[in-house]
């Protein structure tokens, strides 16, 4: 029962969010300055790939080198955000505890540089997550901060991560709490994570650095569609299945190549260089590169673009399979990236589709996918909604919400982060199976 309330119950509050400041801010803010060189890094190497399309050649090669350098020098860190999420369960391994690496941050970055700089298909969200827990974790140690402290700062690390490189600090915030258990959020980090995410978002904005809400003509929404719509939301429905769907491919695709890989080629750094020839033999047998790196714009006027998949016609009735598959072979085999920018593509251009089919709005539905696979694929409907928000207007709230909601269920229990965990199942999980999401579910 809750009782009544008390001064302490003022101070404390008080406190606490004083204390965060303090350990949280300064993480915060190189987070975010991490991120802000991430960003311009990779806008460097897009325009270098751009001007020299030749470079698409040596990815074998340069996936072969990553693969290589993680072996020798990476240690721990080539579980990625799987390893993060594990050290914020408190995971053994033998006697002790799991400790993100320090050297995670430079090798993830210099990894995903690497990767779009010769042409994988890859994206952002990981690595600035990575970059996040590493930068959090060496600063916990180095001050010798408790178990618990150090648990809420790596989490703090995610959500000061997922800011800076998408500019959306309230979907860091709760991405970062919902992320880490299927169906429960633990608010305990919850002014932390906060904190983490406005300054690591306050910091690379400082920097002078572009987000994803520039780049999408966010001002093409029809403003006539705002008003709740029941034959709207039919049509929304729908395409929330079809989200749902397509999050459970990617995923499933993607583990599924990772695993193909093990088994046929056995020697680690053989296999990015087999997905370098593959990603290289489709750009020849589509005749294209628009889903090489992030495809989120280009200099050809009639590329497919996440930027293209907000207008009519910005798309191709395959465009979100064909991301998917570059992806899947590009991670699967080994490369280092994100997952979470060809969700969007994937998502918008799918979107986009879906609308020519029912005759909806274009840019919504482009919008409503944009969120909603990623929304089906992380299992964090709560955060893609505010991401929805954050980025396309509050008065399209409840679309985005049913279509992150119906994709979340409809994509069972499956996921693109193997080492996330199942609280509340979503349904007919028997209890003896609760525990982490497998690559198998």
């Amino acid at each position: 029962m809750i009782s009544g309330w008390r001064w302490r119950e003022f101070w404390w509050p008080v406190g606490y969010s004083l204390k965060w400041l303090v350990l949280v801010g300064p993480v915060a803010a190189a987070i975010g300055t991490a991120c802000a060189l991430f960003l311009w890094s990779l806008e460097r190497v897009t325009h270098i790939r751009f001007d020299q399309p030749w470079l698409l050649f040596l990815l074998p090669l340069a996936g072969a080198g990553v693969s290589i350098l993680y072996s020798r020098f990476g240690g721990d860190s080539e579980g990625g955000a799987n390893l993060l999420m594990d050290a914020i369960h408190g995971r053994r391994q033998g006697n002790n505890s799991i400790v993100v690496p320090r050297r995670m941050a430079p090798l993830i970055l210099l990894a995903t540089v690497v990767t779009h700089l010769f042409g994988g298909s890859a994206g952002r969200e990981g690595t600035a997550v990575q970059m996040g827990g590493s930068i959090a974790s060496a600063f916990g140690h180095f001050f010798r901060l408790r178990q618990s402290e150090i648990r809420i700062l790596l989490i703090s690390g995610i959500a000061a991560g997922f800011s800076g490189v998408f500019g959306t600090p309230l979907a860091g915030t709760v991405f970062a709490l919902e992320v880490l258990v299927l169906g429960r959020m633990k608010y305990d980090a919850l002014i932390p994570c906060m904190i983490a995410a406005l300054i690591a978002d306050w910091v690379c904005r400082a920097w002078g650095i572009s987000h994803l809400n520039e780049v999408v003509p966010l001002s093409k929404l029809p403003a006539s569609t705002a008003a709740f719509d029941w034959w709207l939301m039919g049509k929304v429905a729908v395409a929330g299945i079809a989200f749902g769907l397509a999050s459970i491919l990617f995923a499933e695709m993607t583990h599924g190549v990772q695993r193909l890989f093990k088994r046929i080629i056995k020697r680690q750094c053989l296999r990015p260089f087999a997905g370098g020839l593959i990603v290289i033999a489709l750009v020849y047998l589509l005749g294209t590169r628009d889903y090489l790196g992030l495809s989120v714009s280009s200099p050809d006027p009639n590329a497919v673009t996440l930027a293209s998949a907000f207008s009519p016609h910005g798309a191709d009735a395959m465009s979100w399979f064909w991301k998917l598959l570059f992806t899947a072979i590009t991670l699967g085999s080994g490369f280092k990236g994100g997952e979470v920018t060809p969700l969007f593509f994937i998502g918008a251009t799918l979107g986009n589709v879906l609308a020519g089919i029912m005759n909806a709005p274009v840019d919504i539905f482009a919008a409503l996918g944009f969120v909603a696979v990623f929304a089906g694929a992380t299992n964090t409907p709560l955060a893609c909604t505010i991401m929805g928000m954050e980025l396309f207007g509050g008065e399209y709230a409840v679309y985005f919400a049913a279509a992150s909601f119906i994709s979340y269920i409809c994509s069972g229990h499956s996921g693109i982060y193997p080492s996330q965990r199942i609280g509340t199942p979503k349904w007919g999980l028997a209890p003896e199976n609760k525990g982490k999401i497998t690559k198998n579910s």
